[in-house]
């Protein structure tokens, strides 16, 4: 059975959806004033390999991702660019798009925008003032009364007494308690702005998740995720915001994902240290990028270094090497293989470990090759299944292998190298030999003739 780590229990549980076979899942989206790096990348692979292997299960699956199109950072980008919040927000958002599919991330099928909510959350607000949990401040701000909560901790298990405000919780004289935050905000000057009970102003940043995720999924839905840096004090301000309006429990599993580090740093924005994913893309081929983001637990850390991006595109050749030659057929059914992936995917979504499966079933495809090609083939087919499941292994392995390079030039090489053989022109068979070699180019003669591929992973300079 399914069994995932509960942030808020601190334990692996079996998964129960609260509908039998179905599926509802929420993550927090980019906040879109800049482009996304890999840590947005992280993230939002990780819940795409989720989304896949429930799919893959049977399970019919919700998957909401919101984008966060009204901000202070998005204020600022638009100030100092001189344009509009809405001509900032469209750009990085298609840029999100363009990233996230190069990716392979499959499309969400809801994708709120937080400035589309706005009436929502207003709602949401005035019952919180209804129910006695938020309050008006003399500057006209809406702020949520954190003490009047009684769980106030449950997702971070920090002791309320020992809390300090933590990232984007604000400071100031008109707060009863240093640790309420703000639910709705005044009005300043040139600032995007809506109409409110409360005057005119903007919502707080908690506030928008849970009015979207309420809306596109209930009171209560089953999976709640993001990145480990959410959880307070975001996702613990949204389980008191939404429980304290419904006086029912919000989201039944907290899923988080561990930092992607450089030089084991958290890769973030605030910091400078980080590697946009268009950058990477530029850099490596994108199936590298998404098989690095899953060879470690989402829970874990993962440290980018180039030399790990040389690793990565090793043991992609090696399955690719694995998948070559064979005619399309049948998938092997039943297998050991099969089993221990389901095995290792129901352990809390353990990518590292399914991977670990199929390289044992790359090398019985390669055992296979030389006494049964029938049954190499059905493994074969069976291993491009699999890795469908983690979105990888898809491409033709011809179309990888030569993946950059200039087909044309390498096959009128081969046609030369093949002449001058014949001919017994050794000096010329020489050179076209090192052009080959400096273009990674290795050449495999065959009954059927000569093939070749690209090997030597290099990045650009």
């Amino acid at each position: 059975m399914l069994q995932i780590y509960n942030t808020l229990t601190r334990q692996k549980e079996p998964f129960e959806p609260l509908v039998a076979k179905q599926v509802s899942m929420y993550v927090c989206g980019v906040t879109v004033y800049d482009y996304c790096h890999l840590g947005h990348a992280r993230t939002y692979t990780s819940a795409d390999v989720m989304l896949r292997y429930f799919q893959w299960r049977g399970y019919g699956v919700t998957y909401v991702r919101n984008i966060t199109d009204i901000d202070d950072k998005i204020i600022k980008r638009a100030n100092e660019n001189k344009e509009s919040m809405a001509d900032v927000t469209k750009r990085f958002t298609e840029a999100m798009h363009e990233d996230f599919a190069a990716l392979g991330l499959r499309v969400p099928h809801h994708e709120p925008r937080a400035t589309a909510y706005v009436p929502q959350m207003i709602r949401l607000i005035e019952t919180l003032i209804q129910k006695g949990h938020a309050y008006v401040a003399a500057n006209g701000d809406v702020y949520f009364e954190v003490r009047r909560f009684a769980p106030y901790g449950c997702l971070s298990h920090h002791d309320i007494d020992q809390l300090e405000s933590g990232a984007r919780v604000e400071v100031g004289a008109f707060k009863r308690d240093p640790l309420d935050f703000v639910l709705w905000k005044l009005a300043k000057p040139a600032e995007p702005s809506w109409p409110s009970p409360w005057g005119e102003g903007r919502p707080g940043w908690h506030i928008e998740c849970s009015a979207m995720s309420m809306d596109l999924l209930g009171q209560q839905f089953d999976i709640h995720g993001g990145g480990r840096d959410l959880i307070f004090p975001h996702h613990e301000n949204e389980i008191a915001q939404s429980q304290a309006a419904t006086h029912e429990s919000f989201a039944k599993v907290w899923v988080h994902g561990g930092f992607l580090q450089i030089d084991k740093e958290k890769m973030s924005k605030s910091l400078g240290n980080f590697v946009t994913i268009r950058d990477a893309l530029a850099e490596h081929d994108p199936e590298v990028l998404r098989y690095f983001l899953l060879a470690s637990h989402y829970r874990s850390a993962l440290i980018y270094t180039d030399d790990v991006l040389l690793q990565i595109r090793q043991s992609l050749e090696r399955f690719y090497t694995a998948l070559r030659f064979h005619e399309e057929t049948e998938s092997a059914e039943n297998t050991v293989y099969e089993k221990e992936f389901i095995a290792a995917m129901d352990d809390d979504f353990n990518t590292p470990i399914a991977l670990s499966v199929l390289f044992e079933l790359a090398h019985e495809i390669q055992r296979l090759r030389e006494q049964d090609q029938a049954a190499s083939a059905r493994h074969a087919a069976l291993l491009k299944r699999l890795g469908g499941v983690l979105g990888i292994l898809q491409t033709s392995p011809d179309v990888f292998f030569q993946a950059g390079v200039d087909v044309d030039e390498v096959n009128a090489l081969i046609a030369a190298r093949h002449k001058a053989r014949e001919e017994k022109n050794w000096v010329e068979a020489d050179r076209v030999r090192v052009r080959l070699a400096s273009l990674s180019i290795v050449l495999e003669d065959g009954a059927a003739g000569t093939t070749w591929k690209k090997t030597q992973y290099t990045t650009k300079t």
